[in-house]
């Protein structure tokens, strides 16, 4: 069966390729003739899997993962589509393996859906998982962000190695308890930023959990600390050491899973024999680029051209905060697809006051009209309202000549955008 998937695999993709399809087809394809694919060709890595799981960041941490071991001469195989579910590996696994299976990698870091990450880890247990945070997405999906927790820890309890944990999220840190075996690693905030990422319960508004004894938990050492973010550069401490370093990533929420990626980099490395070269993996961080629709920074008519993927209350507070609009065209692109999530009641869970004061020049995507009225809720100004993103995106350049442009967008959207962008400008689409 093996000797023929994989020829079986590589014709699907071809045709796929030519004919436009989705990344992830080869992929459903594969996994229904041989359900074992994937086990037997990731078990031959060395190194073993490290999973990136959690609501916000995945693409962009992943990404920094893969780049820092880079820098340490390991070579890594990695889900570089974005396509999180399980056959998005499969179908990744088919452009990397040669005719006979083989991969030629020494670890694989797999961005994995939060949901799709647990049955993937029931047929390939990791020898490492990053778990980033919860946060109330895609509700549709996932129910509420205690169900979402439990799946993260169900990864948690499939890792063999070691389990990196947000020691800012409560729901993430709890994870620590349930796990036994794997040793367990955090990454952290200063205190002077914790305020900056709040849960969407504001959790961090109630009063702090207590021992019996009526004692507050002390917060567990972090293996990597962010001290500062600064407009282009940051404070990361690690070993007992304060590092600045520039950093070509925008966006606090960016920053903080820098620390994150340091601190699964790291443990990869040591556990692989070769002791990390602290040096070269910040090198490295301060020379990752955002990845794609993630506060990317694209040019059109001569003019910075940004996109910034929002998808939850959080992160689209974080993208307003991160890129603040003066001297910007804005416009806002929202769609409900499968992949953005149906519910789009969360728009109301987010002030736009940021943007009062030079307004939204185009509002577009299929809830453009949902949009609008809560832009107009919060005394926001707007242009032109368009369900056509084609359209609208057009009109958004047309009108806005001469300006740097941002545009805030759901993944669907974003998709979109960049389809459209790269008949005009050098972007890479993505399917």
């Amino acid at each position: 069966m093996f000797s023929f998937t994989v020829p079986l695999g590589k014709l699907v993709r071809a045709v796929s390729r030519l004919r436009g399809g989705g990344s992830a087809l080869p992929g459903l394809v594969v996994e229904k003739i041989d359900p074992g694919f994937m086990q037997r060709t990731l078990s031959s890595l060395p190194h073993g899997v490290a999973v990136v799981s959690g609501t916000n960041g995945k693409t962009t941490t992943t990404k920094m993962v893969v780049e820092l071991l880079e820098s340490q001469g390991l070579k890594v195989f990695t889900n570089r589509t974005g396509s999180n579910f399980t056959r998005g590996v499969a179908a990744a696994l088919l452009g990397e393996v040669d005719w006979r299976g083989r991969l030629d990698a020494d670890v694989a870091v797999l961005e994995l859906d939060e949901a799709h990450a647990v049955h993937f880890v029931n047929k390939v247990p990791p020898r490492y998982c990053l778990l980033l945070n919860v946060l109330r997405d895609q509700l549709d999906r996932f129910g509420e962000i205690d169900t979402t927790a439990l799946l993260l820890q169900r990864i948690a309890e499939r890792t063999t190695g070691t389990v990196v944990l947000n020691r800012e999220d409560p729901r993430v840190a709890r994870i620590a308890g349930a796990v036994s075996g794997p040793e367990v690693l955090y990454f952290g905030l200063d205190e002077s930023l914790r305020s900056t990422f709040p849960n969407d319960d504001d959790m961090r508004a109630a009063a702090p959990e207590t021992s019996p004894r009526g004692e507050v938990p002390a917060s567990p050492a972090a293996d990597v600390v962010l001290r500062r973010v600064g407009t282009d550069d940051a404070d990361f401490e690690f070993d007992g050491t304060l590092v600045s370093t520039h950093m070509k990533l925008r966006g606090v929420y960016n920053i903080f899973n820098a620390a994150a990626a340091l601190v699964l980099a790291r443990s990869i490395t040591g556990a692989s024999g070769r002791p990390g070269d602290s040096a070269k993996l910040v090198k490295a961080l301060s020379e990752v680029a955002p990845a794609f629709g993630r506060g990317e920074s694209l040019t059109v008519d001569g003019q910075p051209f940004e996109l910034v993927l929002v998808k939850n209350p959080s992160g689209f507070r974080l993208g307003l905060k991160s890129f603040p609009a003066k001297g910007y065209a804005s416009m806002i692109a929202i769609n409900d697809n499968y992949a953005d999530g149906r519910d789009m009641s969360w728009l109301w869970d987010v002030e736009f006051d940021s943007l009062r004061e030079d307004g939204v020049e185009v509002v577009t995507g299929v809830r453009a009209y949902d949009m609008a009225l809560r832009l107009q809720y919060d005394e926001v100004h707007f242009g032109s309202v368009d369900t056509d993103i084609t359209a609208a995106l057009a009109e958004f350049i047309r009108g806005s000549a001469g300006k740097p442009k941002r545009v805030f967008c759901t993944y669907t959207a974003m998709l979109a955008i960049r389809r459209e962008l790269s008949k005009i400008t050098t972007v890479e689409v993505v399917s």
